[in-house]
């Protein structure tokens, strides 16, 4: 395994990346590498919805 630096790869969209990042609460962004180059950067954000005590007819 090779340790790699940003510096070594100048077609990695490292803003791009950092922005994806930032823009989410929750989720995960997914980085797809074709032939050592990123070809896509895939965010997914999940919602968390609040659970509402005393609704729903417990019975």
């Amino acid at each position: 395994m090779r340790n790699e630096t940003v510096s070594d790869h100048g077609n990695i969209p490292v803003a791009q990346i950092v922005e994806a990042i930032k823009s989410i609460r929750h989720g995960y962004v997914q980085i797809i590498v074709q032939d050592g180059k990123v070809v896509q950067i895939d965010r997914t954000e999940k919602i968390r919805v609040a659970k509402q005590e005393g609704k729903g007819g417990g019975g």
